[in-house]
């Protein structure tokens, strides 16, 4: 179950996504499969040979995207979800879910 995102945020999440950004969304989750995690972020982008560059930078593996039909992403925790965020400057999403 995902909380603490704005609906101006998922839109403009999903728009980027859409136009082949990389785009981040962070949000407050709770999933019993994954108990020490409490927020997750979706990195997508429309472009999955972009995302798969992307991510390959990162030590992500392509078979971890979540090949959603229309919005493609990693789900990002734990210590991937820390130091990517750092390293692509997203510290409002840091500062605000307390990463």
């Amino acid at each position: 179950m995902a909380f603490g995102v704005k609906r101006t945020e998922l839109k403009k999440w999903k728009q980027d996504v859409e136009r082949g950004e990389i785009a981040f969304l962070t949000h407050y989750w709770v999933d019993d499969r994954f108990p020490n995690a409490d927020t997750v972020t979706k990195a997508g982008c429309k472009d999955l040979h972009k995302l798969k560059s992307w991510g390959k930078k990162y030590g992500l593996k392509s078979e971890w995207i979540h090949k959603d039909e229309k919005f493609p992403h990693f789900d990002l925790m734990g210590k991937f979800q820390k130091d990517i965020l750092t390293a692509e400057k997203q510290f409002e999403q840091i500062k605000r879910f307390n990463i």
